[in-house]
C-alpha cells in the first residue's frame, strides 16, 4: 500500500556532536533504513506515517539519552509541485535500489547453469542456493518496505525474483532426479537380491523333482 503523501511530512534533525562514535552510526543505518531523504547533513524528511514517526521517535529518545539532540517537526507542503519532486526524488533513491538487486541476481541465476552444466545439479548446490535466494528476498522485502510511493522499479524486481525462485525449483527437480532412487523401480541391490532368491528356489525345485 502507498502511502498518500497529503497525511504530511517529519523533518528530522539530529546531531550526535559530543556522542560516543557508535551512536552516529546508528543514527545514519536507521534513518536510511527508514528511506529518509536527506535535505542537508543531518537534516532529513520522512513521510508522517505512523509506523515512522513511531520509529523516529524511538530514535531521537536513544540519541537525547546517548548525549546528542534530535529535532522533529511535522510539515505539509503548500506547494503541490514541491511536494511531487520531493515524492519523485524518493521514488528515484528506490529505484536505485530496486536496480541494484537487478543487477546482482543474475549472478544467481549464473551458478545455476553453470553447476547444470557441469553435472552438478546437488542436494547441496540447492540449500546453497536457496540461502542465496533468500537473501534476495530479504534484501527486495527491506526496500519495499521504504518504498512509500510505490516505485516503478518494484514491480520489475519483484518479478525477477519470482522468476529465479521458479528457476531453482527447476534445478531442484533436477537434483532430485540425479540423487533420488525411482519409485516405479527396485534399487539395483534389491532386484539382484530378489533375482537370486528367485534362482535358488527354482533350483531347490528341481532338485525335489529329480529326488521323487
Amino acid at each position: 500500500m502507498t502511502y498518500d503523501s497529503s497525511a504530511g511530512w517529519l523533518l528530522v534533525s539530529v546531531s550526535t556532536a559530543g556522542a560516543a562514535p557508535a551512536l552516529r552510526v546508528h543514527v545514519w543505518r536507521k534513518l536510511r533504513s527508514l528511506g529518509a531523504l536527506y535535505l542537508q547533513q543531518s537534516v532529513c524528511l520522512l513521510p508522517a506515517r505512523n509506523d515512522v514517526v513511531r520509529e523516529v521517535r524511538r530514535l531521537a529518545d536513544r540519541v537525547r539519552h546517548q548525549g546528542g539532540s534530535c529535532r522533529l517537526l511535522q510539515l505539509g507542503f503548500a506547494d503541490a509541485t514541491e511536494q511531487a519532486q520531493l515524492v519523485a526524488e524518493m521514488n528515484a533513491a528506490r529505484d536505485g535500489e530496486y536496480r541494484e538487486v537487478l543487477e546482482r541476481l543474475p549472478e544467481l541465476l549464473a551458478e545455476l547453469d553453470k553447476e547444470r552444466a557441469q553435472g552438478r545439479a546437488t542436494y547441496a548446490e540447492v540449500e546453497e542456493s536457496e540461502a542465496d535466494l533468500e537473501r534476495y528476498r530479504s534484501w527486495l522485502a527491506k526496500i519495499a518496505a521504504r518504498d512509500y510511493f510505490g516505485a516503478p522499479g518494484g514491480e520489475e524486481a519483484r518479478a525477477a525474483v519470482t522468476a529465479a525462485a521458479a528457476e531453482l525449483a527447476a534445478f531442484e527437480q533436477a537434483a532430485l532426479s540425479a540423487e533420488a532412487p525411482s519409485e516405479h523401480a527396485p534399487p539395483a541391490s534389491l532386484a539382484a537380491v530378489t533375482g537370486g532368491r528367485r534362482a535358488m528356489t527354482a533350483a531347490a525345485a528341481s532338485e525335489s523333482r529329480a529326488g521323487d
